[in-house]
Parts: structure tokens; C-alpha cells; sequence
């Protein structure tokens, strides 16, 4: 019997909550006090473990209580005592199985990556491209209401040696936007700034107010309007000659076979949690490299264990070429859940070269942070 014929006995689900060193404002909404995410670990016959996580926000892909319930109800008897190399078809059995739920097709794939890449050997990274990036630039949002605060962040990132930034706009007023802009552009001119609305804006607000904020010349400006305004998002590429990035409006390769048709964006955020795990990640990569089209691998409100597919999948996919933003773990959560850190070294993150996602959560870290588990 081949290892990645041994069948998967041990299925496991915890709901934790994590503190969060501030508040954050998003064009949608905002985060303080902590953020939670959903966590699975598959076990097999030899003990091999795994490990995924769901990490959802509400007002954007789900709840985590929507998570929870899709892994221990409805996906988990798709898994226990299957083989594990039986992946393709249960990711294909876990996408009919429960609609929407990305973030818990995504932790379990993981999961399966995971084991299958600790059973061979090999890193995650290794499983999805032949010839993996060792490295990927790190971008931070700028967030926080309280722009004081996010100076002080500002200098931390600067001596880290983190050249990429993204500021979080639209959740405020236009003159906050512009100042803040003004700001980044007279006192930290080396950085690479990105723009990020959130769908903060009204159709008439964007057609407004974007073409003011290309005026400081950002790497690009993404999502000012809501998902479904597919028309205006169209219509703001004609307006400046910044790239345009789409977020809410493509979460798999069914909405960037739209946003291609329809000439909506210049780029696209592939997110983990949106696309339903790495593979279907990569793939809306492909297809908008194929149409021209930038990208860079997005986050949600991870914990490190959320960060690692999504780090292992850039890092294979050549066409994600903008870098990543994995930040939550090390510059906003009060702890993480790693028993070790994702490196970062001259601005960007290191790739676990160790086999499977290549670190795993502190037990006794996932047990302080536990609300509920099955």
C-alpha cells in the first residue's frame, strides 16, 4: 500500500478566538477587540497530522460559525476514512456538498496538502508548481483610524526592512484619505504604496474620488466599489491610467472568467479563503496572467497557520507577482498559533522548506485560544 493510500481516522475542528493589538477600518467594516478563525486537523492511520484553517470574516465571505458547521456537519463525513489520495475528488465532493463555505473547503484542502506533502516529503509549495519562489515580498495594510498609531507601525515596518505598503481607505472621509496619501508620499517616499477602498465607495464617490487618489501615483487601487458593480468598476479604468485591482468581485476562476469578459480590472486579489484552497488559487492566477492581467496574494484575518497555504501557493504560481500581505500573525495578533514564525528576511516572507506546510500550531496556544471544538 502506497502512503497516500492510508485513510484519514482522526478529524478534528476547534472555533477559536484571537486578540488583535488594535482596531482596523476597512471599506466594509472594521475589527478590534480579536478575530476568529476555524481550525481542522486530519490525522492518519500512521499519525501523520495536517492541518487547515477557515479563516471568514461576515461582512465579506462568511462567519466562522458558517465555517464551523460546513467542516464538523457537513464536509466531515465526506473524509473520514478516505484515503488521502482520494484529495481531488473530496475537494470535488466538498464543493457540492455545502454552498459558498470557501474558507472551509480551504482549510480542508490545506489540511490534505498538508498531510500529503509531510507524507512525501516535500513542501506544500512543491505539490502545486515545480519550481517554487524561495521568497515572496511582504505588503502591510494601514488601517487603523487612529493614524498616529499606524506611523508608529510605519517606522516598525521601515527598520524591519518592509518596503510595501497598502492603505486602507474609503472607511472615513475623502480629506482623511488624501492627508494620510500626503503623508506616506513626504515622509516615507521609498515605500511602494497600494490604495484599498473595500467597496467603500458609492458609484458616484468612486467616479469622484479615485481619479484625485491617482494623483500620488499608487501601484494600484483596488476594489473602490461594491462586488457587484461590475459596470463601474469598468468604467473607472478609463478614468486613470493606474492599474485597477478587483477583490471582492472575484473569489474563483467562475467570477475571473467574468471579470475578464467584462474588462473590469487590471489585476486580481487571490485570496486562499475566497478561491476555496490553493488549487483554485493558482488557477484564477493563471487565467488572469493569461489575460494580461497582474496579480498578488491576498489575505483575511488569519492567525500564521491561514498565512501558510496561501504563502506556499504564491510562492509556486510565477504569475502572482506583486507580493502578498500574510501580516495578521506577526504584526497584528497579540499571539499566533505557530509554534514557530514564518521568517522575514530583506522585506519578504522565507518559505518553510521543511515538508507539508512546514510549521504547525502550538498545541497549548490552540487550546487558550479555543471557543469551541468537535
Amino acid at each position: 500500500m502506497s502512503d497516500l493510500d492510508q485513510v484519514i481516522t482522526g478529524y478534528r475542528v476547534w472555533h477559536c478566538r484571537l486578540p488583535v493589538r488594535s482596531k482596523r477600518s476597512h471599506g466594509i467594516g472594521t475589527v478590534s477587540d480579536a478575530c476568529e478563525v476555524v481550525l481542522l486537523r486530519l490525522t492518519l492511520e500512521d499519525g501523520t497530522e495536517g492541518w487547515g484553517e477557515a479563516a471568514a470574516w461576515s461582512v465579506f465571505t462568511g462567519s466562522p460559525e458558517a465555517s464551523f458547521a460546513a467542516l464538523d456537519r457537513y464536509i466531515r463525513p465526506l473524509v473520514e476514512g478516505r484515503k488521502l489520495s482520494d484529495r481531488p475528488a473530496l475537494m470535488a465532493q466538498a464543493r457540492r456538498a455545502v454552498a459558498h463555505c470557501t474558507e472551509a473547503k480551504a482549510a480542508l484542502e490545506s489540511a490534505l496538502l498538508d498531510l500529503e506533502g509531510r507524507v512525501r516529503g516535500l513542501p506544500v509549495a512543491r505539490l502545486l508548481g515545480p519550481d517554487p519562489k524561495s521568497s515572496v515580498p511582504l505588503s502591510v495594510s494601514i488601517a487603523d483610524p487612529d493614524f498616529d498609531q499606524d506611523i508608529r507601525l510605519l517606522e516598525r515596518l521601515t527598520a524591519d526592512g518592509v518596503g510595501i505598503v497598502k492603505l486602507k481607505t474609503g472607511f472615513r472621509d475623502h480629506a482623511f484619505d488624501l492627508r494620510r496619501l500626503e503623508h506616506l508620499r513626504t515622509h516615507f517616499p521609498a515605500l511602494d504604496v497600494r490604495v484599498d477602498y473595500n467597496q467603500g465607495l458609492t458609484a458616484d464617490e468612486a467616479l469622484a474620488q479615485v481619479p484625485e487618489v491617482a494623483r500620488f501615483a499608487p501601484t494600484f487601487i483596488e476594489q473602490p466599489v461594491a462586488f457587484h458593480d461590475y459596470d463601474t468598476m469598468a468604467r473607472l479604468r478609463g478614468l486613470t491610467d493606474i492599474p485597477l485591482l478587483a477583490d471582492e468581485s472575484v473569489f474563483g476562476p467562475e467570477d475571473m472568467a467574468r471579470a475578464i469578459r467584462e474588462g473590469i480590472c487590471d489585476g486580481v486579489s487571490v485570496k486562499v479563503m475566497k478561491s476555496g484552497g490553493p488549487v483554485r488559487g493558482a488557477e484564477v492566477a493563471r487565467m488572469a496572467a493569461e489575460a494580461g492581467l497582474s496579480a498578488y496574494g491576498g489575505d483575511m484575518f488569519e492567525s500564521g497557520l491561514g498565512h501558510l497555504p496561501g504563502l506556499h501557493m504564491v510562492a509556486a504560481c510565477p504569475e502572482i507577482t506583486l507580493g502578498c500581505e500574510f501580516y495578521q500573525a506577526r504584526y497584528y495578533l497579540v499571539e499566533d498559533l505557530l509554534d514557530g514564525e514564518i521568517e522575514l528576511k530583506d522585506g519578504a516572507l522565507v518559505l518553510p522548506t521543511g515538508p507539508g506546510l512546514g510549521l504547525c500550531p502550538d498545541p497549548d496556544r490552540v487550546a487558550a485560544a479555543e471557543w469551541t471544538k468537535r
